[in-house]
């Protein structure tokens, strides 16, 4: 979820009984100090940094990370045993979201703690070519590590579902991205809660600053980026968002925020209004329950 992940968002799905997690992509470690400390100012309980490999630009921050939280994350790269070895000298888990058998194996092998499997109902860049059901079949069969689901996970019934499939726990993304405590944008938000399953893409319209790289975003800003005239579509902080970037629209950002980067996993049908994390987690748990029983 990158910067939608924010501190605040971390803190408060922690603090609701779940592990919450901050997005470190791009940050400093000046920057990751002061999320770090915002969110240890909010919750007592564990929460994690998720870092994406193609933007990781060295150890010491993976290192930094380690050392302050429950759990670190990567995502998008083959498991690296140099990277584990980083996080587990920290005392944290290493944890690898992952979209093959293949990359499972090697995630076990480099010793991680656990992996995450991403189905291809999964919002924002895809690492698989799997549904998340076939996926987690075969990643289960493949390794022996705790595995987590994750794609088009947006209700306890969908946890209720991948649990009794053998999942140890699932990842939640979309959902989140409507959490009060969330960095985006509100017309973001709000084209989330006027979609269903139906109005999401797999494309790589948005590869500009990563070339390559599929990923699932609605439908609406794929055309309204193609059909949008100049290079520049808004602005984030003082710096340019440009057409076809993958950068989402945050609260603070400002243009054609409709041409951006709306990225929407399959579960996009549960998004119905801006919740707090702690409603999102209850009402998750509560039909999950439901479902069990």
């Amino acid at each position: 979820m990158g910067p939608i992940a924010t501190a605040e968002l971390a803190a408060a799905v922690t603090q609701s009984g779940a592990l919450g997690m901050l997005g470190g992509e791009g940050l400093s470690i000046e920057a990751l100090d002061a999320n770090l400390s915002r969110i240890k100012e909010l919750t007592g309980g564990p929460f994690g940094v998720n870092f994406i490999i193609p933007f990781l630009e060295n150890l010491e921050t993976v290192r930094f990370a380690a050392a302050r939280c429950r759990v670190v994350e990567f995502f998008y790269g083959m498991p690296n045993e140099e990277l584990v070895r980083v996080v587990h000298s920290g005392k944290a888990l290493a944890a690898w979201q992952i979209g093959s058998a293949q990359e499972a194996r090697a995630a076990a092998d480099s010793g991680c703690d656990f992996v995450i499997a991403q189905g291809l109902e999964a919002g924002g860049h895809l690492r698989g070519q799997l549904g998340r059901n076939a996926l987690l079949s075969e990643v289960l069969n493949a390794v022996e590590i705790p595995v987590l689901a994750a794609g088009g996970i947006g209700s306890g019934r969908d946890t209720a579902s991948a649990i009794a499939d053998g999942a140890s726990g699932v990842r939640v993304g979309t959902r989140f991205v409507a959490a009060a405590e969330s960095g985006a944008h509100r017309l973001y938000v709000q084209a989330l809660i006027d979609s269903m399953p139906s109005d999401t893409v797999i494309t790589e319209v948005f590869c500009r600053n990563w070339k390559n790289a599929p990923h699932r975003v609605l439908r609406s800003c794929v055309s309204a980026a193609i059909n949008h005239q100049g290079d520049v579509v808004g602005e984030t902080d003082g710096r340019d968002v440009h057409r076809f970037s993958g950068s989402e629209p945050l609260k603070q950002t400002t243009g054609t925020i409709g041409a951006m980067c709306l990225y929407a996993g399959e579960s996009v049908g549960e998004v119905k209004a801006i919740q707090p994390a702690s409603a999102i987690v209850e009402q998750l748990m509560a039909e999950m329950v439901g479902a069990a029983s």
